[in-house]
């Protein structure tokens, strides 16, 4: 099976108020599913992992820079150019909901469970596959 290169799509700034640790602790829930889909023998991606930089790098201040809503959202979009799929985990999240329906527009599958993408490999059986 050839590897996914699969978008990990939830809350990142939703009901944080922009606080820096809520943010942080989104963004580790987001990374969260990155082991189970890289264990899987897939690529995971995450907007926010390239987004923050290039905003950064551009000299904003932030997220709250009035920069970053030509950054963020477009950056998921582009990313949706090149991904073979979308996992979306629970959480209200209107950038989430909207790279959703852009990969169901563009015929992307969309998971709603780590289970349930193609060659999920468990905790338990990465003993049996390593």
């Amino acid at each position: 099976m050839k590897p996914l290169l699969i978008l990990i799509a939830g809350p990142y700034r939703s009901g944080t108020g922009d606080d820096p640790d809520l943010l942080d602790r989104n963004l580790r829930r987001l990374e969260e599913a990155a082991w189970p889909i890289f264990r899987s023998g897939h690529v995971p991606m995450i907007g926010e992992w390239v987004a923050l930089p290039v905003l950064s790098s551009a000299g904003a201040a932030g997220i709250t820079d009035p920069l970053a809503e030509k950054v963020m959202y477009p950056t998921a979009h582009r990313l949706l150019q090149h991904c073979d799929a979308v996992l979306r985990l629970p959480g209200e999240s209107k950038g989430a909901d909207l790279d959703v329906a852009i990969a169901r527009e563009r015929g992307i599958p969309v998971y709603a469970r780590l289970e349930d993408i193609p060659g999920y490999v468990a905790d338990e059986a990465l003993a049996e596959v390593s």
